[in-house]
């Protein structure tokens, strides 16, 4: 599903990805860790096509796209969520969902109609919201929604462009128990259907959730493999993990 071959970052002095090689397999769910400023969100921001590497290539389904902008990235089939939760807060949760409904379709707006009225958008985005389990919370305004809601609501957004692949960073950052759980609910649903690049901290999350995992220090990878290796990994316990396992 994706291929990456020696992608390279800097910002200055500060190399924040250096020669990274990594692949996805197709309906895998491939968690990136890592510590503080180890260069995930860079990682990820150029797969999304947000950065432009300095060096390497990114391959998806086949076709390289390393140098496409996030917009083609996105009709392509790659959607985003963020580090810190990006929705329009002044919408209510179906219409931030039925505008990520009409970025994926290109459709049209017609003066006659209102756009929350046409089906072509509201039907779409109401399964969405069923399927992240907040439907009942649809008319809540964004603003007004909970934290963990908001980021149930993000998820919901990029699925409603129908993506062949997820990139999610970070999406139980700033969540409390509860919440954490319920989102890991909501992704083992999704990674019955989504191939899924997972950035978390969460390490219960993660080794819950992943097939695989890549561990990213200092803007490289030093381990791939399967969650029980990854624990059993000394060099990334000492880099990493630590007593968390």
């Amino acid at each position: 599903m994706l291929e990456v071959k020696g992608l390279t970052k800097s910002f200055g002095a500060l190399r924040a990805c250096d020669g990274i090689d990594f692949e996805v397999k197709e309906g895998e769910t491939h968690a990136v860790i890592g510590p503080n400023g180890a260069g995930k969100t860079t990682f990820i921001s150029q797969l999304a096509g947000n950065l432009r590497p300095d060096a390497g290539s990114v391959r998806f389904a086949g076709t390289d796209i390393t140098t496409l902008p996030a917009p083609k990235r996105a009709r392509m089939g790659l959607a985003r969520s963020f580090q810190i939760t990006s929705v329009y807060p002044e919408f209510s949760a179906l219409d931030n969902v039925a505008l990520a409904v009409q970025a994926r379709s290109g459709h049209s707006f017609r003066f006659w109609r209102k756009a929350r009225g046409d089906p072509a958008l509201v039907g779409p985005a109401e399964q969405v919201l069923e399927q992240v389990g907040l439907h009942h919370r649809k008319s809540i305004l964004a603003a007004n929604l909970a934290h963990g809601e908001q980021r149930q609501l993000e998820v919901a957004m990029a699925l409603a462009t129908e993506p062949r692949l997820l990139l999610l960073d970070e999406p139980m950052a700033g969540m409390g128990i509860e919440e954490s759980q319920r989102m890991i609910e909501l992704l083992s649903r999704l990674k019955q259907a989504k191939t899924i690049i997972l950035v978390e901290h969460d390490m219960d999350a993660v080794f819950r959730l992943a097939d695989r995992i890549s561990v990213l220090v200092y803007g490289r990878v030093i381990a791939t493999d399967v969650p029980e290796k990854i624990k059993m990994n000394e060099e990334v316990r000492r880099a990493y993990l630590g007593e968390q396992v």
